[in-house]
């Protein structure tokens, strides 16, 4: 189980084992169960997980998800990018982890190619169902797909087909994109009639989220212990 610990001002989860490490990057849920659960997860599989916290302490623990909704309308990108590169900072010079990659979700997941672009430490970049809409809204003060062209190390994007909040077009785009860079491998999850956040346990009373997730995480884990071990 892992513990929480401070950072200069801000919190996070850290489950530590060893050298390897990535970086969580939740979605809309925070720092709940299921994403402590997550990085245990990677602990039990060797490697080192350390989970910003988005909204503070708040979470689907402790909050409704139409409360964390609002705030996140009110996250300013360049702040919680000072936060994940200080968590960054955290693993390699404090924990001393040898590489360190970064896996987001939905909100998260945008932030994971962001920050793969700006820090050239990142050994890798999974983003399960992120949420990068051409038409951004006003707190995205980034174009997540246009910025993923910076990223050097290997991406795996995980994508459902029935994704309301990403179009399809969109999707083509950063797939694009990511396979028009000269260094980083690119690997594709596509799920026919999944939903966006279909990692979320609360979407896996449908069938067809739950078998996305199956099929994906095992794949996402062998790319992450291939990448920083």
């Amino acid at each position: 189980m892992g513990v929480t610990v401070t950072v200069g001002e801000q919190d996070a989860y850290l489950a530590r084992v060893g050298r390897a490490g990535m970086l969580l990057l939740p979605m809309i849920t925070g720092i709940g169960e299921q994403v402590r659960a997550w990085a245990d997860e990677l602990a039990g599989e060797g490697i080192t997980a350390l989970a910003w916290d988005p909204f503070k302490g708040r979470s689907t623990d402790n909050t409704s998800r139409q409360e964390l909704s609002g705030l996140l309308r009110q996250m300013d990108d360049d702040t919680a990018l000072a936060e994940q590169s200080a968590l960054l900072d955290y693993l390699v010079d404090e924990l001393g982890c040898s590489k360190v990659g970064v896996i987001g979700w939905c909100l998260g997941g945008r932030f994971a190619f962001l920050l793969g672009a700006r820090d050239q430490r990142v050994a890798n970049v999974v983003a399960f169902h992120p949420t990068v809409p051409s038409d951004r809204p006003p707190h995205h003060t980034y174009d997540a797909i246009a910025e993923a062209a910076g990223i050097t190390a290997p991406v795996l994007v995980s994508y459902p087909s029935a994704d309301t909040a990403v179009p399809n077009s969109d999707f083509e785009t950063l797939q694009t994109v990511l396979q028009a860079r000269t260094a980083g491998a690119t690997f594709t999850q596509y799920f026919p009639g999944a939903d966006h956040g279909f990692s979320d346990k609360s979407r896996h009373d449908k069938e067809v989220n739950a078998d996305a997730f199956r099929l994906a995480w095992p794949q996402a884990l062998a790319f992450m212990k291939a990448t920083v071990a």
